[in-house]
């Protein structure tokens, strides 16, 4: 089971001795001469004879027998249009049983299959005796024993057949469905009726039939529906017409017990309480006028103004008067002083004159009290009445809630009894002009050819189709081909060096983590794959073996991670110090596979967020120094490519003997091939008959500039039991030879 190809021994730069450059990453440009040449042609056809030949002659075959075979079939079809001129009798709105809705889409199309039902074509069966006829697989004696027979044990009621009776009959059926042929004729309303049988004659007789027949079903089923709906619409009415009666009593009978009587829509309660709340408003309105005349009062009193408010005739004469006293006070007080006698008596007049304004000021000013103190009693007392009446309306509304209900059930009773006897009255009306939704515009003619098959027609099309499957096929077959299956197909195809093959371990009868079964099983042959791509990159040719080294692939699922796990740990375990770093920013699958969950990774080192040191995690069994990527780090930034991640490449180089670098997919990120460009050497992955010859020459034209660092192609998760079955040129074809030497 050595999975190390034999050319794995040569210098990563050597030259192959067909001329191609090993590492370069650049194929020799294909020969268009070679691609044309009818000698390679003939090749590959010859090749690939047993798939043409099978491939053809199949096809062929699958399209000539029956041609040849099938019986001659002839088709008559007959024409069924859906109207829309039919007659109404009665109003659209008001038909209980209507014709069919507006024909649109829908309703032809479902038309259409009701043609194809399987009671259609029994009805047919039945009415052409069909069930006799041996084209669709009858038996004459078989089926009039089983009609009589059928007969005489239900006489006068519906046939009943035995079981085996009804499988014949089924068949007979399933027959006539499959000869049936319905389609709409474009969008219109027209529908085409066909039918193929080995006679002419049977087949038009047997599609008028079908026609005649949907037609017939139509209006039995409206028969029965209106028959079906009088029936049970006469018994709901009497049932309805007692409810009635009885919900509109229950509702007589709840008014009277409840003080619930009404006059002119409104209860008696109803019209006191709008009374009370009338005089209400009358009431504070009267009550807010004399409150706003004596305040005004009150107002003018206490600025000293005796007028507005406290006007009245009384007080006008006096203040007339006294404005004529106060001059006469004046001019004698201005002629004779304070002591003249007329001086003297003019005071004395003011002064009366004065007691009787203020004497008058009060008594008006009580009575604008007296008014006030009315209105609010007024207010007051019809307050009180519209609170009783309220109360009783209260009671009343709440009595009413049961009215109501009682009274909408008496109204949807009334409604629904009324609706059915407008539809009773309908459907009686309408009995006897029931109309068929569909007539027949044209009778199926009787056919004068075969309409199958058509024995030149599929001939050609038989052979035409054999070559075109058996180039396809071949075609197929080349193109599919195109992933790597050994070391020599690697060096023919791509001029790169085989690095040696990786295998699946379940292949090897194990389910053991591969990062694990390296570490318990150093022996084996997984094992010694490593220890080969290790001893291929140390003897190099190189001044110094690399230090660095990525791992890379074209494609995600090619096994980058494994590998350089595996490869770091198989260093470690021949005396080297080894770290790996996980540069797929994206996935970790790195970080992730080995159940690593740092809080500080990668990403912070570069940052300068953190110490290499606190970054690095050991593995317990190795001492392999893992570089991790924490699940937080997302970045756009071109991190690779920095004169840190330059420094830290440096800073690992100088501690341990070998850098792993497990990085992303070339073809997927750029991160890759940046990063490529500062390692030392690129071994490059491709999946055993799995990854695309194109995607490995894409990825390798992307590496312009790193080729003289490319080591070669390494297979990987190679299927160990079929490799030494399919993989000639390959050194795992020759395993059983020397399985002996490894250990697990």
């Amino acid at each position: 089971m050595n999975l190390i190809a034999q050319g794995s021994e040569r210098s990563v730069v050597e030259p192959v001795r067909s001329g191609r450059l090993v590492g370069t990453g650049t194929a020799p440009p294909p020969d268009i001469a070679a691609l044309l040449d009818p000698f390679r042609l003939f090749a590959i056809l010859r090749r690939r004879i047993r798939l043409i030949a099978v491939v053809a002659a199949a096809v062929f075959l699958a399209i000539a027998i029956p041609t040849f075979t099938a019986p001659r079939l002839y088709q008559a079809t007959a024409l069924v249009v859906l109207d829309q001129r039919q007659a109404q009798i009665t109003p659209a709105d008001q038909q209980v049983l209507s014709a069919l809705p507006d024909k649109d889409t829908n309703v032809v199309d479902t038309e259409v299959e009701v043609l194809k039902s399987r009671q259609l074509a029994e009805h047919v069966m039945d009415k052409l005796s069909l069930d006799a006829d041996p084209e669709f697989g009858g038996d004459p004696a078989a089926a009039a024993a089983a009609d009589s027979q059928a007969r005489r044990g239900a006489p006068g009621g519906p046939v009943v057949y035995s079981a085996d009776e009804q499988a014949r009959r089924s068949a007979v059926i399933d027959a006539l469905e499959g000869a049936l042929q319905v389609e709409r004729i474009g969008l219109t309303y027209m529908m085409s009726i066909g039918f193929e049988s080995q006679s002419p004659a049977k087949a038009a007789r047997i599609a008028d039939t079908f026609a005649s027949e949907y037609i017939g079903q139509q209006l039995d089923a409206k028969f029965d529906a209106r028959r079906q709906a009088n029936n049970w619409l006469g018994a709901k009415l009497q049932q309805m017409q007692g409810e009635v009666v009885r919900a509109e009593t229950a509702v007589e009978q709840y008014k009277i017990a409840h003080n619930l009587m009404s006059s002119s829509g409104a209860t008696l309660t109803e019209q006191e309480v709008s009374q009370y709340s009338q005089q209400m408003t009358d009431a504070r309105t009267q009550q807010a006028e004399a409150e706003a005349k004596l305040a005004a009062a009150r107002s003018q009193l206490a600025s000293g103004d005796t007028g507005g408010a406290l006007d009245s005739p009384l007080l006008r004469d006096l203040r007339t008067k006294r404005g004529e006293v106060s001059a006469k006070l004046a001019d004698y007080s201005a002629r004779f002083g304070a002591k003249y006698p007329d001086t003297i008596s003019a005071n004395r007049q003011l002064a009366d004159i004065d007691s009787q304004i203020q004497g008058e000021t009060n008594r008006v000013l009580a009575d604008l009290e007296g008014q006030a103190a009315v209105a609010r009693q007024r207010t007051n007392s019809i307050a009180s009445s519209l609170n009783s009446a309220r109360g009783s309306l209260a009671g009343s509304n709440r009595a009413s809630v049961g009215l109501e209900q009682l009274q909408s059930e008496a109204d949807s009773v009334r409604t629904l009894y009324e609706g059915l006897l407008a539809r009773y009255k309908e459907t009686s009306s309408e009995a006897g002009i029931e109309q068929s939704d569909a007539r027949l515009v044209s009778s199926a003619a009787i056919p004068t050819a075969p309409a199958s098959p058509n024995v030149p027609i599929n001939l050609a099309l038989a052979f035409v189709a054999a070559m075109a499957a058996a180039a396809v096929a071949v075609a197929i077959a080349e193109l599919l081909d195109t992933s790597f299956g050994t070391g020599e197909e690697i060096e023919r195809r791509l001029g790169m060096a085989h690095l040696g093959s990786i295998p699946d371990l379940t292949s090897m009868g194990t389910t053991e983590q591969p990062h694990i079964y390296i570490t318990t099983r150093p022996l084996s042959a997984f094992a010694e794959a490593f220890r080969s791509l290790r001893t291929t990159l140390l003897q190099a040719g190189r001044a110094r073996p690399p230090k660095t080294v990525a791992i890379a692939s074209a494609l995600p699922g090619e096994g980058k991670t494994i590998a350089a796990v595996c490869l770091a740990k198989s260093a470690a375990q021949a005396g080297d110090k080894v770290a790996v770093i996980d540069c797929d920013l994206r996935r970790r699958k790195l970080s992730t596979s080995l159940g690593i969950k740092p809080t500080v990774g990668l990403l912070e080192v570069l940052a300068g967020k953190a110490d290499l040191d606190a970054a690095l995690v050991y593995d317990s069994s190795t001492g392999v120094g893992i570089l991790p990527l924490t699940s937080e780090e997302v970045t756009p930034e071109d991190v690779f490519g920095s004169e840190a991640m330059r420094n830290l490449l440096d800073q690992l180089g100088a501690r341990f003997d070998l850098v792993v670098l497990d990085t992303a997919p070339i073809l997927a990120l750029a991160d890759t091939r940046t990063l490529i460009a500062q390692v030392d050497a690129i071994v490059m992955l491709t999946r055993w008959r799995r990854t695309p010859q194109k995607a490995v020459e894409h990825a390798i034209r992307l590496l312009r500039g790193a080729e003289d660092r490319l080591a070669g192609i390494m297979l990987s998760q190679v299927n160990m039991s079929q490799q030494r079955q399919q993989g000639y040129g390959d050194a795992a074809y020759y395993s059983g030879a020397y399985e002996k030497y490894y250990m697990g």
